[in-house]
């Protein structure tokens, strides 16, 4: 199971969204427009990118999901080489949602306008409360990992961890981990991590998270899970940025 990309929900503020992710040294695609509504900004690594993703003026409507959303990160997202396989793997899993659907956005090109396509099916929302967890099948990958979006002031080069909060443990352990069919690591009964091919989920309590974050840390509040931090591969040094905007909180390591 491999990374495809990891989302931050911004709702109506992409403009001041744009301009932040510009500011911490991101090189951050042209805006792009979904068929189905919303709006985005990629940040796009090796073989993984960083989504911003919201809404439009007027937009409300065609994407009401993003709005009832958690604002910040809240999409985990894995590659699939055909998102109709998938469908019938979370069938077999139990943890189906909707059907998957197709959708595209435009992206220019060498002065030509061309689309951008994808497949995605999600996770049923109860099995992740703390976020859309889903699948990606990309129709043109070459429209999205270009050499010209890849190269990053502050040299980051990859999603290399998501840290998920919980209040139970074990039951979010061991769903992600039938979900990427990959054994966890059971460190204690408030720590535990699970290996996938090319990125590491790491499950925390609220305490043992904080633990580690302290007061940078979020709130998980009446939450039983949250995302609680993006943990990026850097040649620089290493740092930590909570985003309060946002609610976010990314962690770059050397």
């Amino acid at each position: 199971m491999r990374l495809d990309h990891v989302v931050i929900n911004v709702r109506a503020d992409m403009d001041v969204a744009e301009a932040t992710f510009r500011d911490l040294d991101f090189t951050v695609t042209p805006r792009g427009y979904h068929t189905l509504g919303s709006i985005n900004h990629l940040m796009i690594f090796e073989t993984d990118y960083l989504e911003l993703i919201g809404i439009p003026e007027g937009g409300e409507t065609r994407r009401a999901d993003l709005l009832t959303a958690p604002l910040g990160i809240n999409g985990l997202v894995f590659k699939s080489e055909d998102v109709d396989v998938t469908f019938n793997h979370l069938k077999e899993l139990g943890m189906d949602g909707e059907p998957p659907r197709s959708f595209s956005r435009p992206v220019e090109v060498n002065r030509k306008t061309v689309d951008a396509k994808f497949r995605t099916v999600s996770v049923r929302p109860d099995i992740f409360p703390e976020g859309r967890v889903y699948f990606c099948e990309h129709g043109t990958p070459e429209l999205v990992w270009r050499k010209e979006w890849q190269n990053h002031k502050n040299r980051t080069t990859a999603v290399t961890e998501i840290v998920v909060v919980a209040t139970n443990v074990a039951e979010t352990t061991t769903n992600y981990a039938n979900l990427v069919n990959s054994k966890a690591e059971i460190q204690s009964s408030d720590l535990a991590n699970i290996v996938t091919d090319d990125v590491l989920l790491t499950i925390y309590s609220p305490e043992r998270y904080h633990d580690r974050y302290g007061e940078a840390g979020s709130d998980l509040g009446d939450r039983g899970s949250m995302f609680g931090a993006l943990v990026f591969k850097t040649e620089e040094k290493s740092n930590i940025i909570r985003l309060s905007n946002y609610d976010a909180l990314l962690e770059f390591k050397n």
